[in-house]
């Protein structure tokens, strides 16, 4: 993959420009920087959202702990998403990122202190990652060329599914070699978020709101595709909710991510209610990550080239639905084939999001008030998620009440994205 120049945001700069001074050279390193910060970020933000899953069967944690810790990262990543509106306009993207990176690094140090850590630890992280996710598709927007939104947002999804995936299979071997300690597997998430926090410094040097609120965008990045917002309500959650394209955003973010989340933490519990080895269901859920990964990245790059989404938001629907048929049908028999399935379906659904904001944005504040609105109540609705599916399993002493409510919010998914998918006044 060719590097994407940087892209200036000031009103007078050429198309491929980046927005630091000097020659060819320089602008390349700078290329350079920027894209290595932002990979090894994106590599890092669901790392930790990663690690329970696999140790869970082995590592002894109790049904309401699993559950908890299900439930906090979407529960607080709604609650905290409206922040980063505020954070956005007074600290800019870059800024803002980079202290969600620091904040990134220190809750992965918290979630070793033993168990109450780990739980104040998920807290930390996941405000650090509801930051992440609201700038990072004004980010893009505003620092890469306009073809080169949907490559960005893949990466950004692929690098996320990677650092998950490659966490998450190390976790039991790293619990064995340690004598069965969970915080040593734990542990491993430190370093990633070092690296990360240290890759995306150099962009405190870029300038501070380089578009400012309420103004319209120039020079080369995507230009508006969605509907008129009023300059009043662009920059605010609160004023996009009155247009049917935001709860559209909603809907489709908030049922995507229930699954996604509900899946992420009962996958291997699942497999192994079916007969699969414990050990055999943690490399199931990362063939998941890993189908989270290769989705992420295929999805917005197609998404990206087209100006209606709703083809491949039908795709992503029939995807997961397979997969989740197959748990249904035979989830013992080619559990590899249903977790790739499903981490495709529900990765590509994930990042196509970001495209869908981007698109249907008029503007950078636009783009922020939408991907603000969209995840404020997108992860409220996902909450609810992991302890609905552990209710219904106790309910039922089987996975397949679970396993139908999820084709049912699939289909509640279509219907109600479809307004999202295009273009309409």
């Amino acid at each position: 993959m060719s590097v994407p120049a940087p892209v200036s945001a000031s009103p007078t700069p050429s198309p491929s420009s980046p927005r630091t001074t000097g020659g060819p050279p320089r602008a390349a390193a700078s290329a350079v920087v920027l894209v290595t910060g932002f990979v090894l970020l994106s590599f890092n933000t669901r790392v930790a959202f990663g690690q329970l899953g696999p140790l869970a069967p082995v590592a002894g944690f109790g049904t309401g702990t699993v559950t908890l810790l299900g439930l906090l990262p979407p529960l607080c990543m709604g609650l905290f998403a409206p922040l980063a509106t505020p954070v956005r306009r007074r600290l800019g993207e870059e800024r803002g990122l980079f202290w969600a990176s620091v904040l990134l690094l220190a809750g992965a140090v918290v979630r070793v202190l033993g168990l109450p850590g780990l739980f104040v630890g998920t807290v930390i992280v996941s405000i650090a990652t509801a930051t992440v996710n609201v700038l990072v598709p004004v980010f893009v927007r505003s620092r890469f060329e306009h073809r080169r939104v949907g490559v960005m947002m893949g990466v950004y999804a692929l690098s996320m599914g990677a650092g998950s995936a490659l966490v998450a299979a190390l976790m039991v071997p790293v619990w064995q070699a340690s004598g069965h300690s969970w915080q040593a597997a734990m542990g491993l998430a430190v370093i990633p978020s070092a690296l990360a926090a240290v890759a995306v410094a150099p962009q405190l040097r870029a300038p501070a709101a380089a578009v400012r609120p309420g103004t319209p965008p120039t020079g080369p990045g995507p230009q508006p595709s969605g509907p008129s917002v009023p300059a009043t309500t662009a920059g605010r959650p609160g004023g996009v909710l009155r247009t049917g394209l935001a709860w559209s955003l909603v809907a489709y973010f908030g049922f995507q991510t229930l699954l996604f989340y509900t899946t992420l933490a009962w996958l291997p519990a699942i497999l192994v209610d079916a007969g699969v080895a414990g050990t055999t269901a943690g490399t199931m859920q990362s063939l998941f990550i890993v189908g989270v990964a290769v989705g992420g990245f295929v999805l917005p790059v197609l998404a990206a080239a087209r100006a209606d989404q709703r083809p491949h938001l039908v795709g992503i629907v029939l995807v997961c639905a397979t997969g989740y048929v197959g748990l249904l049908a035979a989830p013992g028999s080619v559990p590899a084939l249903w977790s790739l399935l499903l981490g495709a379906g529900l990765g590509g659904g994930q990042a196509v999001a970001g495209v869908l904001y981007v698109k249907r944005g008029r503007d950078h504040e636009h783009v922020a008030a939408l991907s603000a609105a969209a995840q404020t109540g997108g992860y409220l609705i996902a909450a609810t998620g992991p302890l609905t599916a552990s209710v219904l399993r106790t309910a039922t002493g089987t996975w397949q009440a679970p396993l139908l409510t999820f084709l049912g919010v699939l289909a509640l998914s279509l219907v109600t994205s479809l307004r999202a998918g295009h273009d309409r006044p």
